[in-house]
């Protein structure tokens, strides 16, 4: 195994942790022979690299600039050790991806439950969250692979893969709407809706085109999480909204019908693959990227809906 040299975990896990004394206690080391190092390494290049808070440090610029450096060199270190292991017939590895929720309770654990059969060394830590806070992890190299829906254009991503992921209007199968092969958005202002929090994107798209066409949509429940949603609509007439590939498990159990949203800003969703421009993924990562690709590749919405 290879081993970075102590400061970098050092200067990483406090920026991490935004604390020396938290930080020392993951490092097992005393907080004041942490704290004496970094004063050492400030002293080296002559800048301070931490802002010393009441309750805490920050990093200052510089303390960016060096600390995205030793994550990139950390994160390469890894690649080259999992390199290694591939060469002795080792496989194993660890994958590191940032997710959307839609495809992180029934796409994702089914794509590594399969890959997993045949790489039972390869280890998962699957991130969920905002496709800016994904975008952020990535970033950081704190993430080798990024799966959200219609990620903003940045020269940050390469896109690896991608598929057409229309919204749905989530339901009960005996909803009066639940037999309609499409909707738009004006035939669901009738019944009680389901949302995200007002920073999720999908919330704010919605509510842009139910303002551009002066619908009042009656929100009867807000949720951080969309099994909390799926859950509410699954006992009361409500509708949630969810990408395709987040409404495949209810379908195939028939618990819930998805019915495409034929709005046009809706309708023309994509799910993308993607990883940091210019990362060199380790081998496990790479490997897993490339099944992935297979498995986007067969997620065929409903229906192709044009614009």
């Amino acid at each position: 195994m290879l081993h970075p040299p102590r400061v970098y975990l050092y200067l990483d896990t406090v920026a991490r942790c935004g604390s020396i004394r938290k930080a020392a206690e993951q490092l097992h080391v005393a907080s004041t022979a942490l704290n004496r190092k970094i004063l050492e390494v400030e002293q080296q290049i002559g800048t301070p690299l931490f802002e010393r808070l009441p309750r805490g440090v920050r990093l200052t610029s510089a303390g960016e600039v060096l600390v995205a450096t030793i994550r990139r060199s950390l994160a390469d270190l890894d690649a080259a050790a999992a390199q290694m292991a591939q060469l002795r017939g080792l496989v194993r590895g660890s994958v590191r991806i940032a997710s959307a929720e839609s495809v992180a309770t029934d796409f994702l654990p089914g794509a590594i439950g399969r890959y997993q059969t045949r790489h039972r060394g390869v280890q998962f830590h699957v991130e969920i969250g905002g496709t800016e806070a994904l975008m952020e992890a990535l970033k950081r190299d704190e993430a080798d692979l990024l799966l959200a829906h219609d990620p903003p254009a940045s020269p940050l991503l390469q896109e690896l893969a991608a598929a057409p992921q229309p919204f749905c209007a989530m339901m009960r199968p005996d909803h009066p709407l639940a037999a309609r092969r499409t909707l738009r958005l004006v035939d669901c202002a009738a019944f009680p809706v389901a949302l995200g929090p007002a920073n999720f994107a999908s919330r704010r798209l919605i509510e842009a085109i139910a303002a551009r066409n002066r619908l009042h949509l009656s929100v009867m429940l807000e949720a951080t999480t969309v099994e909390t949603l799926k859950g509410f609509v699954r006992q009361t007439d409500a509708i949630c909204f969810q990408f395709h590939a987040g409404t495949l498990r209810e379908t195939r159990q028939g618990t819930l019908t998805a019915v495409p949203l034929a709005d046009p800003e809706l309708a023309l969703g994509r799910l993308v693959l993607a990883t940091r421009k210019g990362r060199a993924l380790p081998p496990a990562a790479a490997a897993f990227a490339e099944h992935l690709k297979t498995a986007i590749g067969a997620l065929h919405p409903p229906l192709t809906l044009a614009a």
